[in-house]
């Protein structure tokens, strides 16, 4: 076992060990996730059960918090776009009445349903870095800019499903021959999202390849144009089996060969 599995292990004993749950009324209970809003908050979904059905919210939360620090999707077309391609990925619902996120499962489905859930809640509250003065476009977004200039052939929101049964989305897949790459784009990389990222890699990459009869290899893009990438976070991702191209170095020619799937 090399140190990033035990890494990994460490990581879901954290999970089951700072999650809990409250009663809040009615038949509803919070669920408090280890994971940090825009306001270094944790987390909460709420969920109840009625008959056969679960129902999962973040109570409105998530819009609410982004409205506080001006981000607004009624005045933004292209905001409210983004916010309609993550709700459509994660199989989500938004209420009219007070911008609740809201999913509804089974048993079966809990699992799936949370983690769509929390997925869509960070990657919406990541919304919140349009609230600048000068709005520039969601990295995402540039990424695809850069795949279209080089004449990559890609899909985009690429979804997944891992060893566990569990769904995973990334970003983009390039399929070729005998390879396909499974990339996700880190705006903002850190010790959260990294660890997240390799345990969805983990679990999706040797079901991946008995699927596709392919070699799978995963990809980071990472924006460093204003910031410096700790090296450890480079690491990991060498370690774990996956690459990356640092957004700033993304016109070299070895990152380019990063992004040919019919490469050996």
């Amino acid at each position: 076992m090399i140190w990033i599995d035990e890494a990994i292990n460490k990581y879901i004993t954290f999970l089951r060990e700072n999650i809990s749950v409250h009663e809040v009324d009615n038949g509803w209970y919070s669920i408090t996730t280890p994971f940090l809003n825009m306001f270094n908050d944790y987390i909460d979904i709420y969920c109840c059960k009625k008959e056969n059905k679960i129902y999962l919210s973040d109570d409105g939360e998530t819009i609410r918090n982004l409205n506080s620090v001006g981000v607004s999707f009624s005045r933004s077309k292209t905001r409210k776009q983004i916010l309609n391609q993550i709700l459509l990925n994660y199989n989500i619902k938004i209420s009219n009445e007070n911008d609740e996120l809201i999913v509804e499962t089974d048993m079966n489905g809990f699992a799936q349903a949370k983690n769509n859930l929390l997925s869509a809640i960070m990657e919406i509250s990541d919304m919140y870095m349009t609230s600048k003065t000068t709005t520039v476009s969601v990295f995402k977004d540039e990424v695809r800019n850069y795949l279209d200039e080089q004449q990559i052939i890609y899909t985009p929101e690429f979804i997944a499903r891992g060893s566990t049964g569990l769904e995973f989305n990334f970003a983009f897949q390039i399929a070729g021959r005998k390879k396909e790459i499974l990339i996700n784009t880190f705006n903002i990389i850190n010790k959260s999202n990294l660890t997240s990222f390799l345990f969805d890699w983990n679990d999706i990459k040797d079901a991946r390849q008995r699927l596709s009869n392919k070699k799978i290899t995963g990809l980071a893009i990472i924006n460093d144009r204003e910031k410096n990438i700790d090296g450890k976070y480079l690491d990991a991702l060498t370690a774990k089996g996956t690459d990356f191209i640092l957004f700033s170095k993304r016109n070299l020619p070895e990152s380019r060969m990063k992004l040919d799937a019919n490469a050996a």
